[in-house]
């Protein structure tokens, strides 16, 4: 018997995104390829977690997460969403929205099972489920607004199928599904009995003319929701790594107990600033988060379009698609690192986020950057035009 790696090695081969990112940092250029949101942390959440590592508080948690984390987590979902959970039962603080989404599908999924994924799609979504042994099916949206129709859902629904990924607001096309589109989602899942797995993270840049609702709240959907989101983007950490699922105490129990054994928990201090944030930090933050970005969005979707790169305007999250067909190279790694090494500002392929070879005349890019680096980004990208 030789040597050999594991069968499941192939769904943790390193992402198309922190290639860019490698590649960028190589060549000293402005990274627009990975989500980190360098923007400043509010103070609130610093010395939440400050304060805590003084006190003490750096030892293990409870599995399910600090407990005033949880009750905070509680707090803001009926606050800004109205939706009711037990901090007790019903949610579990992870090691970021990706350790909670890895954990709810190895908590909820059997090696085989189907799990339908909208595309384009945020590629850790398919390796956590190819990491649970789960088998993704792709429904793909159309440009420019992304939509589908209910006969998409019901050509790849089959025997097998266990669950649905909804990311709203997406990444990577920042699209932020309907309340008509929530309601057929609900519908399908209720009739074909599935799962429907919510991640949420970019709830709170949404834009003008649109609204964030999270899934759990439709009529019948909160038993079957496993709605995922985090800090990391909200209070700009992350690198802090606070994620949580929140889902009916039948579901929440054992997804705990598989955090306990791949997390233990989440950093104790980072917790506890979390929660400081969410308690003090009100509406005016949050709408002012939302307002900040969309000004973002602007400026730079301007400048995308004077270079020759038309964008996709998204609705909400913090990233832009935009169509680089009039790019040199064949592929969209090829127009990718066309446009890094032209003008030093790193964007992520569109093949990224689709599979089958499409999205091969799209990129994308983040925003999420201080208004200094932005504006910079924006000036060397038209070199193009």
């Amino acid at each position: 018997m030789s040597l050999a790696l594991s069968s499941r090695h192939g769904c943790v081969l390193q992402s198309e995104i922190r290639n860019m990112s490698i590649e960028c940092s190589r060549i000293g250029g402005i990274n627009l390829s990975q989500g980190v949101c360098d923007t400043p942390i509010s103070p609130v959440v610093v010395q939440g977690a400050s304060e805590s590592i003084a006190r003490g508080l750096n030892t293990y948690t409870h599995y399910a997460g600090l407990f005033q984390l949880r009750e905070a987590i509680a707090e803001k979902q009926k606050k800004y969403s109205g939706m009711e959970c037990d901090p007790e039962q019903e949610i579990i603080v992870s090691a970021g929205a990706t350790g909670a989404l890895y954990c709810s599908f190895q908590a909820l999924l059997d090696p085989g099972d189907e799990v339908i994924v909208f595309e384009p799609y945020y590629g850790y979504h398919i390796s956590t489920l190819h990491a649970a042994e789960a088998v993704p099916v792709y429904v793909q949206l159309d440009p420019p607004g992304w939509t589908f129709a209910i006969e998409d859902l019901e050509r790849v629904v089959t025997p097998k199928t266990r669950g649905i990924i909804l990311n709203t607001p997406a990444n990577p096309s920042g699209k932020v599904f309907s309340p008509s589109e929530l309601t057929l989602i609900a519908d399908f899942a209720e009739r074909y009995d599935l799962f429907v797995f919510t991640d949420e993270i970019y709830e709170h840049f949404i834009y003008t003319g649109h609204e964030h609702r999270s899934f759990a709240t439709l009529p019948g959907m909160k038993e079957r929701t496993i709605t995922i989101s985090g800090a990391s983007k909200t209070f700009s950490v992350t690198g802090w790594r606070i994620g949580y699922a929140i889902c009916d105490a039948r579901w929440a129990k054992t997804i705990g107990y598989f955090n306990d054994l791949v997390y233990v928990c989440a950093p104790a201090p980072l917790q506890a600033g979390v929660a400081k944030g969410m308690r003090e930090l009100g509406e005016d933050y949050y709408l002012g988060l939302a307002r900040e970005y969309e000004t973002k969005r602007d400026r730079f979707c301007q400048a995308l379009s004077r270079a020759g790169l038309p964008p996709y305007i998204p609705d909400g999250s913090y990233y832009v698609l935009a169509d680089v067909s009039c790019v040199p190279g064949s592929t969209g790694k090829e127009r990718a690192m066309h446009i890094l090494h032209t003008t030093g500002v790193a964007s992520v392929p569109g093949s990224a986020f689709y599979q089958d070879g499409k999205g091969e005349s799209i990129v994308r890019f983040c925003f999420a950057k201080e208004d200094a680096i932005l504006d910079e980004a924006c000036s060397r990208l038209q070199i193009l035009g």
